[in-house]
């Protein structure tokens, strides 16, 4: 495991998450000592020169509250540097236009959010010209059969969405070194309490905060995290000026806000997850459950490896008919049918029947059944999860 081996370290990414471990004081209090950083809505600020100068002086270059949530980012990531966006897909795009260029080649991992993959094959290759390889990304060498001299980025989503697969980060930030390409994962369904792919080489850390890192659905923003000095001056005059894609003051202490009560929630998560999961594997109406919290789930071992919890998001192959299984998603009562993911409330998404031209889509490449399920796992009562879906299943 990456992070979490022991209590210590818990304890200490907890103090990191509250915020009480911050290095210097920071110049946004003021010198009113908030134990709460304000939300500094102001899009101007006062010039001066010397040593009366600010730091800031116009809020899409620069904020005191979105400085404040970047640097909380990035030290829960291990980084060096974190950028705060607009949207996960704000960062997803601004992270892809500003590392390949026209004519580029990327090779990403093919069970991807399909906005991403939207992004690859419409815009990337569509208006770009990016030569864009998707390969199953479980087995690393279908990778570094992709991957040439003139690779520019490799893209992996682990655990990805919908199918909760994994690919070997280690392995694969090898391949990328070897051939001088950059790598950049997604670990929005893991969240940074329970994956941190920068310190098992990737190069850029790509969150939609929107999901955990906020964890109340009531904020979307999208985070970047990298080491690499080169790699942030390029996605930092992105944001701040070629796309414009920052995150607002008020999101930004929305997020921060969540942050806080990450390790909590995803420790809740996790618990209830499990007890989910294990109750659908031993339902006679659910085909297959993909979790790789379970022993049967086929990466399992490398998730206990890489990761050090296994997260709240699931997913199971229900054993019937779209008929019957709408039936199912209309006797819920605790899951909410939603789109989101990652907030404390229980969630879930039937891609063909709730999203039928992105499934469409997701289906050629990743194989997505007709049938699958995706569960955002809440903090309620695990035996009240359990209750509902032994209800709503015929």
């Amino acid at each position: 495991m990456t992070r979490h081996d022991n209590q210590s370290d818990r304890n200490r990414f907890a103090t990191t998450a509250v915020g009480a471990a911050e290095t210097e004081p920071h110049p946004h209090r003021d010198g009113t000592n908030d134990v709460v950083p304000p939300i500094h809505l102001s899009t101007t600020f006062e010039w001066a020169s010397g040593e009366d100068g600010n730091e800031h002086d116009y809020s899409r270059e620069s904020n005191p509250t979105r400085a404040v949530l970047e640097e909380r980012l990035a030290r829960l990531e291990g980084g060096e540097h974190g950028l705060a966006f607009a949207s996960g897909m704000a960062a997803t795009s601004t992270t892809m236009l500003s590392l390949v260029p026209p004519g580029g080649h990327v090779v990403s991992s093919d069970t991807i959010y399909s906005g991403t993959e939207k992004l690859l094959t419409e815009h990337m290759a569509g208006h770009l010209g990016v030569d864009v390889d998707f390969v199953d990304a479980r087995d690393p060498g279908n990778v570094a059969d992709a991957v040439d001299a003139d690779t520019d980025l490799i893209w992996a989503e682990t655990p990805s969405n919908p199918l909760i697969r994994l690919c070997d980060i280690r392995t694969i930030a090898d391949i990328a070194d070897d051939r001088d390409a950059l790598f950049s994962v997604d670990s929005t369904f893991a969240s940074p309490y329970y994956q941190t792919p920068l310190e098992l080489g990737a190069d850029v850390v790509v969150h939609s905060t929107t999901k955990y890192l906020n964890g109340h659905s009531d904020s979307i923003g999208g985070a970047v995290i990298t080491d690499d000095s080169g790699v942030f001056e390029q996605l930092a005059f992105a944001q701040r000026v070629g796309l414009g894609n920052m995150l607002s003051p008020f999101d930004c202490y929305l997020v921060a806000r969540g942050i806080k009560t990450l390790p909590a929630r995803m420790e809740h998560h996790e618990r209830n997850a499990m007890a989910v999961a294990r109750f659908l594997e031993s339902h006679d109406r659910v085909a297959r459950v993909h979790y790789p919290g379970l022993e049967s789930h086929p990466q399992h071992e490398l998730a206990s490896e890489q990761m050090s919890g296994y997260s709240g998001m699931l997913s199971f192959e229900f054993d019937g008919t779209l008929i019957e299984l709408e039936a199912f998603i209309e006797g819920l009562e605790v899951f909410t049918p939603g789109a989101s993911l990652g907030g404390v409330e229980s969630l879930v998404e039937v891609p063909s029947l709730m999203i039928p031209d992105e499934f469409s889509r997701s289906e050629e490449s990743a194989e997505i059944p007709e049938t699958l399920v995706r569960v955002s796992v809440g903090l309620e009562d695990a035996d009240d999860l359990c209750e509902d879906l032994r209800t709503a299943l015929p």
